[in-house]
């Protein structure tokens, strides 16, 4: 790749990052992203994860600028980015963009919402940095490419950054040269990995990805100088973490929309089990009545979510044969309850999971699955899901609205959605994830 190819990329997010025009359908569906965020932050607040983050902010201390989920204490904004980014992954039922299989909001939520606070911005400004964050964040993982995910690079955590930097950098103002530095000072700090994943370190990837983010912008606005396109140059970020530098990534930037086709999860457990999920919400068999049980999947996902005896409510959150025996045998998996140690110890759910085959199809999109299902009789029921199906808004809309009922009561729910879709302060918007007194 030539010197002017190299620094398209960086150029093009910035001008993107200060100067795009939004779309009322995409920023449509980034408040509904932000109202399935706080959801889930406010439903993931009591996890030791994020006690023990909540507990270092509290004792490193610093400037009140930013609140926190679950508490009223205010700190920096990069402090509350990385507690907040952390707490809302969590419980790992924020939504996932399938274009580079990554988290997004959780990664640009928090930075935009620590920074609006820190420099008093609108409610408008927050919602539109978001969007511009989870666009970028989206596109510099297509950049990036599958490669770079299938190695062991967490999408949420390393792409998510640069996406945090671009939606922090738009609420300091930053200029295009200094958006640019503030890339390429995020490409030193951005990281996070798939060894992770089953632990507290998978939602601290995404905090990660927030709390670099807001550094970076911050560094910058303060007269932080950097390599500039240390995301795509030589040695930079890309070229040594097995980028594949494919810049259609950049087709229709600023023209066209890629969050707006976001997965929202209806499901509290890695988004590469859902396809499976759906497809089983059709299988009306008595668990007696199955005799084993073929879940054909894309071979990405066998490295991801398919721990075969999982003995933690977490790693179960990761495992077909967990998820599947839970489905069968009644267990809601929408709910969070669901998902404990104790479960994965059942002897029931073990006689269930090892009726569970997962095979890799080649012929599927990470999008789809087809679940075969072998009666004791010897009928086989054949039923199938794609996560691509278009879904319109108001069903969308109406889905996750039900879903943060469902997590915080429907007063909670609709009190946030109200302050969301008036535009409120992002310091109301903060006061609202702390439980009421």
């Amino acid at each position: 790749m030539n010197s002017m190819a190299m620094a398209e990329l960086s150029e093009t997010l910035s001008d993107f990052a200060i100067s795009t025009r939004f779309d009322d359908d995409a920023l449509e569906i980034m408040r509904l992203s932000m109202l399935d965020w706080a959801a889930v932050a406010i439903a993931g607040q009591n996890e030791p994860v994020a006690q023990i983050l909540r507990d270092q902010a509290q004792e490193e201390g610093g400037a009140p600028e930013a609140g926190l989920v679950g508490t009223a204490l205010r700190v920096p904004a990069r402090m509350a980015a990385m507690v907040n980014g952390t707490i809302s992954h969590a419980l790992d039922y924020d939504d996932t963009h399938f274009a580079h299989i990554g988290h997004p909001s959780v990664a640009v939520v928090p930075a935009a919402l620590a920074t609006a606070e820190r420099v008093g911005a609108s409610g408008d400004d927050v919602q539109q940095a978001a969007l511009v964050g989870v666009e970028a964040s989206i596109r510099v993982g297509v950049w990036l490419g599958r490669g770079h995910y299938q190695t062991g690079f967490h999408q949420t955590a390393t792409a998510g950054a640069f996406g945090a930097t671009l939606g922090a950098g738009r609420l300091l103002g930053l200029d295009a040269a200094q958006m640019r530095s503030a890339l390429g000072l995020v490409a030193t700090r951005t990281s996070g990995l798939k060894s992770q994943f089953g632990t507290m370190g998978k939602p601290f990837n995404a905090g990660l990805a927030a709390s670099n983010g807001v550094e970076a912008a911050v560094l910058t606005a303060k007269g932080f100088v950097s390599n500039p396109s240390a995301l795509e140059a030589a040695q930079g970020f890309g070229p040594t973490h097995h980028g594949a530098g494919d810049l259609t990534a950049l087709n229709g930037l600023g023209q066209e929309w890629l969050f707006p086709t976001v997965q929202h999860k209806f499901h509290a457990c890695c988004h590469g089990l859902h396809a499976t999920l759906e497809a089983l919400a059709e299988c009306d068999a008595p668990p007696d009545a199955i005799a084993k049980v073929q879940i054909s999947t894309h071979p990405r996902w066998m490295t991801v979510c398919n721990i075969a005896q999982p003995t933690t409510g977490l790693k179960a959150k990761f495992s077909y044969a967990q998820v599947v025996a839970m489905r069968l045998l009644g267990y809601d998996t929408a709910r969070l309850d669901s998902f404990t140690d104790a479960l994965t110890q059942d002897p029931a759910v073990i006689a269930m999971r090892q009726k569970v085959e997962v095979v890799e199809d080649n012929a599927l999109s990470e999008m789809q699955a087809r679940v075969d299902v072998t009666l004791r009789t010897g009928d086989v029921v054949t039923l199938s899901h794609d996560l691509d199906t278009p879904v319109p808004l108001e069903a969308r809309t109406n889905r996750i609205k039900t879903k943060a009922t469902s997590l915080l009561g429907a007063s909670r729910a609709e009190a946030l959605w109200d302050l969301i879709d008036t535009k409120a302060p992002p310091r109301d918007f903060a006061a609202a994830l702390v439980d009421p007194a």
